[in-house]
């Protein structure tokens, strides 16, 4: 079982769209949460583009996102916790996320979380970011299963495409989903109003 972070088991977006829509406002650039929601993508740089951000500011801005996205302490998507525990008990868990590798760490230990994922890719570790396959090819090397007995769980059409292309079953989830149509839009395999139903599901397998 391979999981996204956020959106997925962490219920983050209001702490990210809250520190887009700061770090925008200190680059002097006018952003609202529709517009974030219009272009939102787990590649923030693909927001970048979106937004019209010089790509010699990208560097600032990641500082100035961080900067405020430290004044939230996002909590687990309900239900999240009850699910990895449960499923840990029948499947090897890992962790795909485009975040940073310092953040998704240290959120993992402050939620108590890091022990159950046998395997955490997170943005820098991958050559190529989401919907790119190398994510998740990565941590297949590293569980060393085969793609055909894994499942990708996500909240965004990024993750439902980097799945399929990696040859991965992708469940879709939309409780924390900013883009809940796009996720529809991108057909995966099997679709959850919210991560608490993923076991029932997974015992029709």
């Amino acid at each position: 079982m391979l999981f996204d972070w956020d959106g997925t088991l962490l219920n983050s977006f209001e702490a990210d769209s809250q520190a887009y829509l700061h770090m925008f406002q200190a680059l002097g650039m006018s952003w609202s949460v529709e517009e974030l929601k219009r272009h939102y993508s787990p590649n923030w740089y693909r927001v970048f583009r979106a937004a019209g951000l010089p790509r010699a500011k990208w560097e600032e801005a990641d500082r100035l996102w961080m900067h405020f996205y430290r004044k939230h302490q996002p909590e687990l998507q309900p239900g999240a916790r009850r699910v990895l525990r449960a499923l840990e008990r029948r499947f090897t868990l890992a962790l795909v996320s485009s975040g940073s590798r310092a953040r998704v760490r240290r959120q993992l230990r402050e939620h108590k979380l890091a022990p159950l994922f046998c395997a955490k890719v997170c943005g820098e570790d991958a050559p190529r970011r989401k919907p790119h396959p190398a994510p998740i090819r990565m941590a297949l090397g590293k569980l060393r299963i085969p793609a055909a007995a894994c499942v990708y769980v996500g909240d965004a059409p990024e993750d439902v495409e980097m799945a399929h292309r990696a040859g991965v079953l992708a469940i879709g989830v939309l409780g924390g989903s900013p883009v809940p149509d796009r996720l529809l839009a991108s057909s995966p395999d099997h679709i959850l109003e919210r991560i608490g139903e993923l076991p029932a599901l997974l015992s029709k397998f």
